[in-house]
């Protein structure tokens, strides 16, 4: 009984969130026409899939596993589950029917419905799974789980964005390289850089170095040096060649609470 509770629960729960993930991911490619509710990351990861189905559910899947071990070892979601797996993998089943991006990933009512169903399917999934395992084999599953979604997001996920990038032209496969680069060293994750590198890329091929170009790379540098620099990352390059950390540089660090 315990279990079918948490069943109808988790469709309730997962038919809502997925169909608001799904029409806010959507809407957010009709922007500034309509308002959307999403995030950033979710359209540029989107974006960077390029429409291909398989891309689209490897992604999510790389995700899933992260948020499975998270739901079992933890007992609670990780926000990829409705900023990554529903969005993505209603992208992938929609697409596996009509390869127009326009009359599916960027459709509002199509993606809601696909992202509900997905949401339903993955949240249900989800919970009925943690509850019913033993709490001596939760440790087990984690250990087995951990690994192969750090393998997944951190390795092959930058491969496969690294590798859209080139294939999405010569400036997206640069900035891509460059910028996936960076966020690797300083992130600990290519993927972010990459994404960035596919926007900056495309945006320059489509209507070239115009002002607003500009800014998105001047925009993106400063995102790169402020995230390497709250996050030690100077202090740290410095170390690693045996050069000492000048006094205000380490004061500043000290002053920003970094």
């Amino acid at each position: 009984m315990h279990i079918v509770i948490i069943l109808i629960e988790s469709i309730i729960i997962g038919g809502l969130v997925g169909f608001a993930a799904g029409v806010g991911a959507a809407r957010m490619f009709n922007a500034p026409t309509v308002q959307a509710l999403g995030a950033f990351r979710t359209l540029g990861e989107m974006n960077a899939a390029q429409g291909d189905p398989a891309s689209h559910f490897s992604f999510g899947l790389g995700f899933f596993f992260n948020a499975w071990a998270s739901t079992v070892g933890a007992g609670a979601f990780t926000q990829d589950v409705t900023h990554r797996v529903i969005p993505n993998w209603a992208v992938a089943a929609l697409l596996l029917k009509n390869k127009s991006i326009d009359e599916t990933m960027h459709n509002p009512k199509k993606m809601g419905i696909a992202s509900a169903v997905i949401g339903i399917v993955v949240v249900a999934f989800l919970n009925v799974t943690s509850s019913s395992i033993p709490e001596s084999l939760q440790v087990t599953a984690v250990k087995v789980l951990v690994p192969a979604a750090t393998l997944l997001i951190n390795t092959v996920m930058p491969i496969i964005f690294w590798l859209a990038a080139i294939d999405a032209g010569r400036r997206s496969g640069l900035f891509g390289t460059i910028f996936g680069g960076f966020a690797a060293l300083i992130m600990g994750n290519a993927v972010p850089g990459v994404v960035l590198g596919i926007l900056i890329g495309k945006g320059v091929e489509e209507i070239g170095w115009t002002r607003i170009t500009r800014i998105m790379l001047i925009a993106v540098i400063l995102l790169f040096v402020l995230s390497g620099f709250f996050r030690g990352f100077d202090v740290q390059m410095l170390k690693s060649f045996s050069i000492n950390v000048p006094q205000w540089l380490s004061n500043l660090h000290l002053s920003m609470g970094s």
